[in-house]
């Protein structure tokens, strides 16, 4: 279709909608193609997209720097340019001199190594297997406690009243915020988009930079005793602000694409009967049944990279500075690796070669937990019910359904999902 060559993929709401036809002709365009609109590089491969992951640029303080695409952009993308003139064939010296200037530039995502390295090295002294089993633990009390609210009634708006709560609340008993503070965590903060602004999230670096300072002054015992005492792995103590910003980057990040990733599972059982039986009967099925959601319906809609030096890809030339978005709704459609890849198949042999949660070094350090956050809620709306439908009145019927989604690139999502629940 000639019109998709003249959409704009960051602001045009049905492209938001329903990405996939839009994706299906970029991809026809070539797995690597240079959007004319900003001038990005679009990769709807996923072998293609796992040469990118694959190949991470480093900057070592003491050494030549090396590898190819820069994470400085991640978030950023094409929207804010360095000060500095971005010329020649390799541009090293300006994302060192200037990487500071872009949004988000202060969080791990936009990090490359070696500052990557020891940033995520005390980031998974919070996410330990031992923690993340007594966080689960907790998951299926905190469920049903939420599902109690609801079930009675015969229906829920799954986003409001059980995604965010539990998804906030489970990332919050994980950092060890103290339960004290729970409620006013789940007043300030909730999944409403924050605006390109730099260092966002203030409320979330103010708390855990309190609880950091608090936990060195007086150790407790505890897991934010367990991050205010880490060090970084050659055995220097981070700054406090270091150890806030790895908090507090878990604590956003996890939440919001694991919100989306819990509706898309719910939508999934109320749209197809079917697959709710198989489900249902047989439980051992959910972990690959979230899987192929996360294939399916990839909540991160983009990632970006920077070339650091001038290279190829899919035989397309990047100049160095070129901006690379990664698109993995597309990669984990491609043809070439997944079959039938428009069809949702819970026994897909390599559903979990999907890149739902990046790839490489950065892939989601909370991937783990939202798995888990995902087998939870399922299994417990099954306990807890006898027969998930969508509901009508707000959506319309099968095969006229209405719904409403997140009006942003980075992410896709639904914004409400109406279930009625027969118990």
């Amino acid at each position: 279709m000639t019109e998709f060559a003249m959409v704009n993929f960051f602001t045009d709401r049905a492209v938001q909608d329903d990405p996939y036809p839009y994706f299906d002709w970029v991809r026809e365009q070539g797995p690597v193609w240079r959007e004319p609109r900003y001038d990005v590089f679009m990769v709807t491969g996923h072998p293609e997209a796992m040469e990118v992951y694959g190949d991470p640029a480093t900057f070592p303080a003491n050494d030549a720097p090396s590898g190819t695409f820069s994470s400085c952009n991640a978030v950023s993308g094409p929207f804010v340019k360095f000060s500095a003139p971005v010329e020649g064939d390799d541009i090293t010296d300006v994302i060192v001199k200037c990487r500071h200037e872009l949004p988000f530039s202060d969080q791990l995502p936009s990090f490359d190594p070696p500052n990557h390295t020891a940033h995520r090295h005390l980031l998974m002294r919070l996410i330990t297997p031992k923690r993340l089993k007594e966080n689960e633990q907790f998951m299926w009390r905190f469920a049903d406690g939420l599902i109690d609210g609801f079930v009675e009634a015969g229906a829920c708006e799954l986003v409001a009243d059980y995604a965010e709560p539990f998804t906030l609340t489970v990332i919050a008993e994980l950092e060890g915020v103290p339960e004290s503070d729970h409620s006013l965590f789940r007043e300030r903060l909730s999944t409403a988009h924050q605006s390109m602004a730099h260092k966002p999230l203030e409320f979330l670096y103010e708390r855990f930079t309190g609880y950091i300072e608090g936990r060195r002054r007086q150790p407790r015992g505890d897991i934010l005793t367990g991050l205010a005492t880490a060090t970084f792995p050659d055995g220097s103590t981070p700054e406090v602000g270091d150890a806030a910003l790895i908090a507090a980057n878990l604590f956003a990040g996890g939440q919001e694409t694991t919100v989306r990733l819990l509706s898309f599972t719910l939508r999934m059982l109320g749209e197809r009967p079917d697959l709710q039986r198989v489900v249902r009967g047989d439980r051992e099925r959910i972990p690959n049944f979230i899987e192929e959601t996360l294939r399916l319906e990839s909540p991160l809609r983009t990632q970006f990279r920077m070339a650091r030096v001038r290279t190829t890809l899919a035989g397309v030339d990047v100049p160095a500075g070129g901006t690379i978005m990664l698109a993995p709704g597309a990669c984990n459609r491609d043809p070439r690796v997944f079959a039938s890849p428009h069809e949702f198949d819970i026994d897909r042999p390599n559903a979990r070669q999907h890149i739902g949660f990046g790839h490489g070094i950065h892939t989601c350090a909370g991937a783990p937990l939202a798995r888990a956050e995902g087998r939870v809620t399922v299994n417990r709306f099954l306990d807890r019910t006898t027969d998930i439908t969508i509901s009508e009145e707000h959506h319309g019927p099968p095969g006229a359904r209405r719904y409403d989604y997140l009006p942003t690139f980075f992410l896709r999502g639904l914004q409400e999902l109406h279930l009625e629940l027969t118990t």
